[in-house]
Formats: C-alpha cells, sequence, structure tokens
C-alpha cells in the first residue's frame, strides 16, 4: 500500500517543477542592454513573476567616461530601485551622465529562489 502512495507523490512532484522552483527571469529593460540612449531619467525592469521586494534590486555602475583612457568603475549612489509586481524601477535624481553603464540585478520571487544576472548600455 505504500508503494503506490508513493509513486503517486513522485508523479504529482515532477508534473509541475516549474512553478513549485521558477526563479524570476528578465523579459524587458529600459535602457535596454547594448543599446546607447540620451539621458535617461528612470530605469525598469521587467520580469516573469511578481517578485519579493526585500530581496530584489539593482545595482548602477558607470564604467567608461568619455575623454577618460583609465576610468575606474564608478558605482553610482544615492539610487534605490523599489519592486511593484513583476516590475523593479528607479526614478533617478538626474539624468544620468555620458558614459558607459553596467547594471547588477538580483530577483526573486514568492518562493525567494534568487535569480541574478547584468547588462551594459551607454549613454550619449
Amino acid at each position: 500500500m505504500r508503494i503506490p502512495a508513493l509513486a503517486a507523490a513522485i508523479v504529482l512532484a515532477a508534473s509541475c517543477p516549474s512553478i513549485a522552483f521558477a526563479r524570476p527571469a528578465l523579459l524587458a529593460a529600459t535602457p535596454s542592454a547594448e543599446t546607447a540612449v540620451t539621458k535617461p531619467t528612470s530605469i525598469t525592469l521587467t520580469f516573469s513573476e511578481d517578485l519579493a521586494a526585500a530581496v530584489s534590486g539593482f545595482d548602477l555602475v558607470m564604467t567608461a567616461m568619455p575623454g577618460m583612457a583609465h576610468h575606474e568603475p564608478m558605482p553610482i549612489k544615492g539610487i534605490a530601485p523599489k519592486a511593484e509586481g513583476r516590475k523593479l524601477t528607479v526614478a533617478l535624481p538626474r539624468p544620468l551622465p555620458t558614459g558607459t553603464y553596467r547594471l547588477d540585478w538580483h530577483a526573486a520571487g514568492a518562493d525567494r529562489d534568487r535569480a541574478e544576472g547584468s547588462y551594459s548600455f551607454t549613454v550619449r
């Protein structure tokens, strides 16, 4: 009697692993990866599922500046992305200056299973 119940439990668990163990996937970003934009005033990332606000966010780093050949990466301070539903958004206090940026994101859904990634964009 125990073997049929165990087999049923295994079949049930195997039938929906993507629901139980899904990680948020980045679906869209503004500015988007590998693009050149003009003076953005906000950044928005859209994910495949609702986010857990306490453990989702991103860091922005300026990696290159025109006229400075050996520019050290400079973290952009004073921004606090907010998670609402499937989106992480920040309104920048002022437009980003000309340069190249790397955005490092981390996001978790309701099950707190974390995903992370990064991409670059240029401000002209």
